[in-house]
């Protein structure tokens, strides 16, 4: 043993700890720290921004060019996470990173309502500088840390290395070349993760390179989600101060506020709880983190937003009838909330259950926009309909797991609850059998 024993060695382990600018958490608890939330304050304008642009630009074209900054933002956002996760905010050098990122951040959030325009250039080098800038820091923050963690920050580097010239060269073309070159890019980079970043010489990560601490991934994104409901409050509020102030005006911003406590409650009632605790001390939380965190929150998020869209629509017309943009806002949020939201549960479950109460929400929406798009239905009563259905989805959801409708029925002697029982257990036996060790599917 190397002179000065034990106590030298524990002595040195302190010592190189002390001087590490990471976490070592351990895959366990880290606090989202104050500066995490500062940081988030620029994505409460980038949201503001995305939210208007959609709105701003009515039709497919728009909603496409607003779909690619959602994708850019929450792609900017989500990889800021992930290195928080690692990195100590509390350091000196990885505060300075994090307020570089968060003023590069307000520089794009402003071009964003001309980033296919004037302002695409602009745009299109704040967010290389963004992606490119953190990861090559994070790989330099890294060179004295494990090499793994240096080899997976250096693969995620050339992924967006291989994106940057799209950017720019998409920006400076505009047009429908803007539009395919920035998607081309963002191919690039959401397939990164799937891949696990695999790149010439550098080979593969491994979800062991990413021993993040589940709980702060969780908790970051439900901040996020919180940061998205905030968009349809403000929204709502700040039509309320324009014009002369009537019943039917205090329904439709009712409403607008239903609609957001509704989506709050079907993310944080069940699916947020349920996700921590899926996350929390797993030992691939790197591999939820990639599934149900950076990729599964995506429709949540952007359903969020043009729910938002919607409520502004709603605050502007809301003596007339349903026009299409009130119906596909409504449409499209609820589509893109359930559907992500729905497949973030069966992560999220051991039963891998696709909720059939958001299934059958998606069906009613798509007829109550068909009924909208075919008669004229008032605009008030359109987006009471779809709260109605947002609002029984919830109640449905609560009924199942606090007590559970099928206990209910049972207790009451009700026969369809045995015969429920009697599904819900034949469903189970084939599971356990389709995962056994002797199906080979384990």
């Amino acid at each position: 043993m190397p002179s000065g024993g034990i106590g030298a060695a524990v002595a040195a382990a302190n010592e190189r700890a002390r001087r590490s600018l990471l976490r070592n958490h351990g895959g366990g608890h880290a606090p989202v720290s104050n500066l995490e939330l500062f940081f988030d304050l620029v994505y409460v304008f980038a949201v503001t921004q995305l939210s208007h642009f959609i709105g701003h630009h009515p039709g497919w074209l728009g909603f496409l060019q607003g779909v690619i900054l959602f994708l850019g933002v929450w792609w900017v956002w989500i990889y800021t996470v992930w290195v928080t996760n690692w990195a100590n905010p509390d350091r000196l050098p990885i505060r300075l990173l994090i307020l570089a990122l968060m003023f590069l951040s307000l520089i794009m959030a402003i071009a964003m309502p001309e980033a296919f325009a004037g302002k695409a250039l602009l745009f299109a080098g704040c967010y290389i500088a963004l992606q490119l800038g953190r990861s090559v820091v994070m790989a330099i923050v890294l060179r004295h840390e494990a090499q793994s963690r240096l080899r997976n920050m250096a693969r995620i580097s050339c992924y967006f290395i291989a994106s940057a010239p799209l950017w720019l060269a998409g920006a400076w073309l505009g047009g429908v070349a803007q539009i395919a070159l920035w998607l081309a890019a963002l191919a690039i980079e959401y397939a990164g993760p799937l891949t696990m970043f695999a790149t010439p010489v550098l080979g593969r990560s491994t979800t062991g390179d990413w021993d993040i601490s589940g709980s702060h991934m969780a908790e970051r994104c439900s901040l996020f989600i919180i940061i998205a409901l905030g968009e349809g409050i403000v929204v709502s509020g700040a039509a309320m101060l324009d014009g002369v102030l009537s019943a039917d005006r205090y329904a439709a911003l009712f409403i607008a506020f239903a609609g957001s406590a509704v989506v709050w409650w079907l993310y944080f009632d069940i699916g947020a709880e349920r996700g921590a605790r899926l996350i929390s001390g797993h030992e691939q939380a790197g591999r939820i983190a990639r599934n149900a965190y950076t990729y599964l929150h995506m429709p949540i998020v952007l359903g969020i937003v043009i729910f938002a869209v919607g409520d502004s629509l709603l605050m502007e017309n809301w003596t007339g009838k349903a026009e299409h943009p009130l119906i596909l806002t409504q449409l499209g949020g609820a589509v893109l909330f359930l559907v992500g939201l729905a497949y973030f549960k069966r992560y999220s479950t051991t039963n891998h259950n696709f909720p059939f109460s958001h299934g059958l929400a998606i069906a009613l929406n798509l007829v109550l926009a068909l009924i909208g798009s075919t008669f004229p239905v008032p605009a008030l009563l359109y987006a009471e309909l779809c709260v109605a259905i947002l609002l029984v989805t919830a109640v449905w959801e609560w009924g199942s797991y606090h007590g559970g409708w099928m206990e209910r029925m049972e207790a009451r002697g009700w026969k369809f609850g045995n015969t429920l029982r009697s599904r819900y257990e034949t469903r189970q036996a084939q599971r356990e059998r389709q995962h056994s060790p002797e199906s080979g599917t384990s």
